[in-house]
């Protein structure tokens, strides 16, 4: 079985005392016309991607926030390793294993969905989510507990709060 690495980053801000984090909307390949449904529910997503060579995850972390949502941050902790399996939707369909470390990441600058034109085809659109909604609301169970994690961080650690 194939392995793949990848890394992401749970960018959060504080505005008018609460938590916001960023997150990612995919692009949605249109359903068949027989299954296709009235309305679609909207995947949410954390930002992430795979390894360039000789990067560490933190670094990729920080990259891929800023390719997939237009904003800047900066590491202040390692939240969790995700670990999955799936079967890949293009080419040759084979099962893949997959890790994503997640960091936490303190938001520094940026225009949240400031991207290029050419990662519209990863990113639909970028945005602010309230954290606390986060645990419920993101796509995957993974990053649901992760966006969990990030909450319980902040929780327990005062010094972080701007």
């Amino acid at each position: 079985m194939e392995r793949e690495i990848s890394a992401g980053g749970v960018v959060v801000r504080q505005m008018a005392g609460h938590w916001e984090v960023a997150a990612i909307e995919p692009p949605r390949d249109p359903a068949p016309a027989k299954s296709r449904k009235t309305s679609q529910k909207v995947l949410l997503a954390l930002p992430k991607g795979l390894l360039d060579p000789g990067e560490k995850p933190d670094q990729t972390a920080v990259r891929e926030v800023k390719e997939e949502t237009g904003i800047s941050g900066s590491v202040v902790a390692k939240l969790a390793d995700i670990k999955y399996v799936y079967a890949r939707s293009w080419g040759d369909g084979q099962r893949v294993f997959k890790i994503v470390s997640f960091y936490l990441l303190r938001f520094e600058s940026g225009t949240i969905d400031d991207i290029s034109p050419a990662m519209r085809i990863e990113v639909k659109r970028a945005l602010w989510l309230p954290l606390e909604d986060a645990a419920h609301i993101l796509a995957y169970r993974g990053e649901r507990e992760v966006a969990q994690k990030a909450l319980d961080y902040l929780e327990t650690h005062p010094q972080f709060r701007v």
